[in-house]
């Protein structure tokens, strides 16, 4: 991200912002709002250099989201020739990782979907739900003595890394492996490319190696399953099956560790609505807590815009005439503050009931983990709130930094104290 500052910009401002500085990333909610009145498709030149339409309001962007005319694959950037590895997942093409469901359109997206689907039925999920609670205490017990944490880092991270890797498959004895080359993507994630490109390159490696050994010796995981459904006339290649567990992986993760780190400092900085939910958990009643993850999603989400699309023909939205071959950003973050759509969308409710944010996507391309992901939320955040009742920041909330970057929305760290409380009895 570049310099310069976006400031406080309001409905009577002429100037339009400045978008994808560091100040921007901070609190980019102001800017968003400016673009809703002032230019709800915006054009504009993203740091890369590619140039992309914006989307900012609920309605325009819900209908984006399920347009057919709007491609996932690359195939259809009008850029492509000279705009190769500046769209998507820094990488993947060169890893061979370009056939998962972010970047494909149906019929194969429906195809890919279909099997990979079974994983994250309800029944499925509720299944994991010990799983993620043991793995939820097994991480607080590593700081709760010391009376101080990095949420981020000691939390929120290792705790989706271990969930997917244990629905994937992946053997216990690898699994750090695999946060290593998380760690990596996030830690490069608004930074040089290569980092991540590295990352992907290594997992593909491995990917391919694990593959094999599940086809020799399959198990009951998602990866045994996508080989089984390979061999059993579904036509899945091993690009693809490796492909689906990079995305899962790499889409499951984080999106699951900004939901923790954001869902936690806007608890931290809403402390009427944080202590409203510690005493329903209290009484044994987490009827707010599940309201209170969809408001977190829509109020300050995981995913600020939607992954890449691509105009299949021209076409019109909220006014402008997108060209063929355009690419096009949905702003979720935007469109989940939309006035139009959500009374007071600036304020945290938990108890939000008219909530059909977009903080997981619409349409076709809805999140597949969405499940996993708000039972990790729901866990993490319930046992945090119960476990360390007196959290708090231990720096100062504009002292945060955000991860530079253009899809995701998550903190770097998220440093805090609290009394020492005791381990847990999880064997």
């Amino acid at each position: 991200m570049g310099g310069g500052s976006v400031g406080k910009v309001h409905d009577n401002d002429t100037a339009a912002p400045t978008l994808f500085t560091w100040e921007f990333a901070a609190d980019p909610y102001p800017a968003y709002a400016w673009l809703r009145t002032h230019s709800p498709v915006h054009r504009t030149t993203l740091p890369s250099g590619v140039s992309a339409w914006l989307v900012t309001r609920y309605a325009d962007a819900r209908q984006a989201l399920a347009d057919q005319r709007l491609s996932k694959n690359p195939v259809h950037h009008s850029e492509q020739a000279h705009g190769k590895g500046k769209v998507g997942i820094p990488g993947e093409r060169s890893a061979n990782l370009m056939t998962h469901l972010l970047n494909i359109d149906p019929p194969d997206h429906t195809r890919l979907r279909r099997l990979v689907s079974k994983a994250f039925t309800p029944r499925v999920v509720a299944e994991f739900a010990p799983r993620v609670q043991e793995l939820t205490d097994r991480l607080i017990d590593g700081f709760c003595e010391k009376g101080e944490a990095d949420l981020i880092h000691e939390f929120a991270f290792p705790l989706p890394i271990y969930a997917i890797c244990d629905m994937l498959g992946v053997p216990r004895e690898d699994q750090d492996d695999f946060r290593d080359w998380a760690g990596m993507m996030i830690r490069h994630g608004g930074g040089p490319r290569g980092g991540v490109a590295r990352s992907v390159k290594k997992m593909r490696t491995y990917l391919a190696e694990l593959i094999h050994r599940k086809r020799e010796n399959p198990g009951d995981d998602l990866i045994s399953g996508l080989i089984r459904a390979s061999d059993h006339g579904e036509h899945l290649t091993e690009n693809e099956a490796a492909a689906m567990a990079f995305i899962l992986l790499f889409a499951g993760f984080e999106t699951t560790v900004n939901l923790i780190g954001n869902g936690v400092l806007a608890l931290l900085r809403n402390p009427g609505q944080r202590e409203r939910l510690q005493r329903a958990l209290a009484e044994g009643d987490e009827s707010l807590l599940a309201t209170g993850i969809e408001e977190l999603l829509r109020y300050d989400g995981p995913v600020e815009l939607a992954t890449w699309r691509f105009a299949k023909q021209d076409l019109t939205s909220g006014g402008q005439r997108i060209a063929e071959g355009d690419p096009v950003l949905v702003v979720l973050a935007a469109a989940d503050r939309d006035p139009e759509r959500f009374a007071d969308p600036d304020t945290l409710d938990l108890s939000r009931t008219d909530n059909q944010h977009l903080g997981y996507g619409h349409g076709i391309h809805y999140c597949l983990g969405a499940p996993l992901a708000r039972l990790e939320g729901q866990r993490a955040l319930a046992t945090l709130l119960t476990r360390l009742p007196d959290l708090r920041l231990s720096v100062d909330p504009e002292d945060l930094r955000w991860r530079g970057g253009l899809i995701m929305r998550g903190l770097r760290t998220l440093p805090v104290d609290f009394t020492p409380g005791p381990v847990s009895d999880v064997t």
